[in-house]
């Protein structure tokens, strides 16, 4: 392991005191895995870290005092859902997002770039922003990168994205590459918008195309930012594709910056990122998949509403520490799902987080000890065994 230097990027161009701090405390002797430290005034947030999705200010089927509980230490919100409903002026208004849902550790939220790309023919893209139509009520509304960074600042986001244009798979060089500078004219502009002295993420764009990433993330750096993030990725792509470009751009994206891969995701797809240098994750698949029965364990998924669990008195893994598993077997929890009970949902949840908890925790303690080669090693032949037909 060695000792990298830490980020002193503390003061922005207007020479106003930030409150974000990244440090770099080990570097993997035999991967790219980073163990480091992200300082907001909310606190400090361990990376390698996966964030739980809270997309309209709560993570499903959890109170905020249940996250703490997990280990959870910062969490994911939405400008696009929160914009809509309840808005953020409301939100603002009444203290941001941290008072509004009673959490106290940080927040990052996502510009809404995404969510917006994802309503296909309900949006008009321009060089100005993006015109689109509401999923709720089909109102029409205008997004552009200003408005995106007011209204992250209204939720008094710790950590603000910048506004992206996401595109889809597949898609041309020529679209990818127009794509690419329209998020790069928008990354200026949400940083000549940025008022406060959050911290403010640029996001690497070009489709799956190694050179336009390489152009994408030379422009975010120009300009400069706090962080970097790999946007565009698992949105329908072959994972053999999306582990290239992981593994191809991770190592470009400045070292004494945190890296943040968006919408990612399994266990597995982690494990690999992390050993390509990635710092942080966020997905909704542990807390959608609980809700849908569907568990992770450290011998495999457990599609919990089988027949074969109606009797089961194991808990549901036999190695972990969450609530759930010291208290209730798989044979109650099957039952509430079939009696649709919403408990079943909160117990679920419960597990699934505290496994992706335990998972970052296995993660970081593996790069301390300059042994996360072995570790990414025997998991995904872990993994690979649980996975092969007939288990």
């Amino acid at each position: 392991m060695r000792r990298e230097q830490e980020s002193r990027s503390g003061r922005d161009t207007g020479g106003t005191p930030k409150i974000f701090q990244f440090e770099v405390l080990s570097v993997d002797g035999a991967t790219a895995a980073r163990l480091g430290r992200i300082t907001t005034h909310r606190g400090t947030v361990n990376t390698p870290v996966f964030m739980p999705v809270g997309t309209q200010g709560a993570v499903k089927s959890l109170l905020p005092e249940m996250l703490l509980d997990l280990g959870a230490e910062i969490i994911l919100g939405n400008t696009y859902h929160l914009y809509l409903r309840p808005g953020h002026e409301l939100i603002g208004s009444i203290g941001g997002l941290h008072r509004f849902m009673n959490w106290s550790r940080s927040i990052l939220t996502d510009s809404g770039g995404f969510q917006i790309f994802s309503l296909t023919d309900l949006r008009k893209i321009t060089r100005d922003g993006v015109t689109f139509q509401s999923h709720i009520d089909g109102a029409r509304h205008f997004i552009g990168p200003e408005k995106a960074v007011a209204i992250q600042e209204a939720l008094g986001s710790d950590i603000m994205m910048c506004f992206d244009e996401c595109p889809p798979y597949p898609s041309t060089y020529d679209y990818a590459r127009k794509s690419m500078e329209i998020t790069h004219a928008w990354a200026r502009r949400c940083k000549e918008a940025r008022t406060s002295n959050h911290a403010l993420f640029g996001i690497v764009q070009g489709g799956f195309f190694e050179d336009l990433r390489q152009t994408s993330l030379g422009g975010l750096v120009d300009i400069g930012f706090d962080g970097y993030a790999l946007g565009g990725v698992s949105v329908g792509e072959p994972k053999n594709l999306m582990r290239e470009i992981v593994a191809s751009t991770a190592p470009l994206l400045p070292p004494e910056k945190p890296r943040y891969l968006m919408g990612v995701g399994t266990p597995e797809d982690i494990v690999d990122s992390v050993a390509c240098g990635i710092d942080m994750f966020d997905c909704v698949m542990p807390t959608r998949n609980a809700r849908n029965g569907m568990l992770f364990t450290n011998t495999g998924k457990v599609a919990i509403r089988n027949a074969c669990y109606r009797d089961d008195q194991s808990p549901i893994d036999s190695e972990c520490d969450c609530y759930t598993c010291r208290n209730y077997s798989r044979a109650y929890v099957r039952h509430l799902f079939m009696a649709k009970e919403i408990t079943a949902m909160i117990l679920t949840t419960i597990h699934n987080v505290r496994f992706y908890m335990n998972l970052m925790a296995g993660i970081r303690d593996a790069i301390a000890r300059g042994s996360y080669e072995s570790f990414h090693r025997s998991f995904l032949e872990k993994a690979a065994v649980h996975e092969s037909p007939g288990r």
